[in-house]
């Protein structure tokens, strides 16, 4: 076990009094929004489905990606879970990747902060992030969490865990009017991707953790400066409300001002490009021999964020979710160069070492990483 895995996985008697993860996890069980109405029979028929499409997405992964560790996936589990499940799983991620930082935090208000108004602003902080969980639990298809394994208590596989949230699936293919077999097992080729790439690169999951626990360290150093830069964040983002205004990054990517914050981000940024940005070109690679309705399903799937409402649209940029969305676009199109002048086993080199994971200015210029590759 590495140091870092160490770290992680330890509980700290202090660091929870930052962020009731219990809290947080309630709060978003209470207020996410009601899911679709099944009965239990269609319940357990679309949880049996869905583990069914997961499993015979894997062998199409194999084929598209080339990656050998598609072959044998047992080192990580696939749960179908409903939203406030979701939102659990995310909590306990949480406290692995910002638990360092939250112990840097308190080191530095040693002796300004009393246990009483550590818990009260835990209490809070639990609140409002168990509100933003409530929010995305109802947007989220799927999702491969890498982390889950680090938590002191957990009891999930080495490698992490697969999860498909059933309600938000049933959803999605209702409104698309769509077949929800090919709808599902497309849906499970981009996140078994995601699986397959942690599988491939055993020593992805610690480095991401390294990259999220510098970047948060940075957030979170100088509370007093974090306000202050939160609230013009906000006043940017208000600004940016306006009609005819140009598209921000999102206020909360906002608060990064110094060089060694903007560079954290920019590395997290190329990763989370890289990886889903392969994942969909997987998913797109697929013909209607694997997916009978898969035309049908991407125009209408593409299609759909044209009718988000205001306040949906003000909290996506809240959180910064349109630039994931770029980050899928952004990260296909470095794919699909790179494959195209040196094939999958060129582009799987991307997998050996973090040393060749592509940077920000790279995934905008495929040639420069070629050319750092050789190829």
């Amino acid at each position: 076990m590495g140091a870092m895995e160490s770290s992680a996985s330890q509980t700290s008697a202090q660091a929870p009094a930052l962020v009731n993860w219990e809290i947080a996890a309630s709060t978003a069980a209470r207020l996410a929004p009601a899911g679709p109405t099944l009965g239990s029979a269609e319940i357990g028929a679309a949880v049996n489905n869905l583990r069914l499409m997961a499993d015979i997405s894997v062998p199409h992964v194999h084929h598209i990606t080339g990656l050998e560790a598609a072959r044998d996936l047992r080192d990580s589990s696939v749960l179908v879970v409903d939203r406030a499940s979701w939102a659990k799983a995310n909590t306990q991620s949480f406290a692995v990747m910002l638990q360092p930082a939250m112990e840097k935090m308190l080191e530095g208000r040693r002796g300004t902060l009393s246990p009483g108004a550590a818990n009260v602003g835990g209490a809070i902080t639990g609140g409002q992030l168990g509100a933003i969980l409530a929010f995305l639990s109802s947007k989220v298809l799927g999702q491969y969490d890498p982390f889950s394994a680090l938590a002191g208590n957990s009891t999930a596989p080495a490698a992490g865990r697969l999860l498909l949230v059933a309600p938000n699936i049933i959803t999605v293919e209702r409104d698309l009017n769509v077949e929800p077999a090919d709808f599902r097992l497309w849906v499970c080729l981009h996140e078994q991707t995601h699986r397959v790439q942690f599988a491939a690169a055993p020593w992805l999951r610690h480095h991401m953790l390294a990259e999220i626990e510098n970047l948060s360290g940075q957030l979170l150093g100088n509370v007093d400066s974090l306000l202050e830069r939160a609230a013009a964040a906000a006043r940017s983002l208000r600004d940016r409300s306006a009609p005819g205004a140009a598209p921000g990054r999102g206020a909360i990517l906002d608060l990064l001002q110094n060089p060694e914050e903007k560079a954290a981000l920019s590395r997290l940024t190329a990763l989370m490009s890289l990886l889903e940005g392969h994942a969909n070109v997987v998913m797109d690679a697929v013909d209607a021999s694997i997916v009978p309705s898969v035309k049908t399903i991407r125009q209408r799937f593409n299609a759909r964020g044209k009718d988000r409402g205001v306040i949906e649209k003000f909290i996506r940029s809240l959180l910064g979710l349109d630039a994931k969305m770029r980050q899928y676009s952004d990260g296909a199109k470095f794919v699909r160069e790179v494959v195209a002048v040196a094939g999958m086993d060129g582009f799987n080199r991307v997998w050996e070492s973090a040393g060749q994971l592509p940077t920000e200015t790279e995934i905008h210029d495929s040639k420069l990483w070629l050319e750092r590759m050789g190829l």
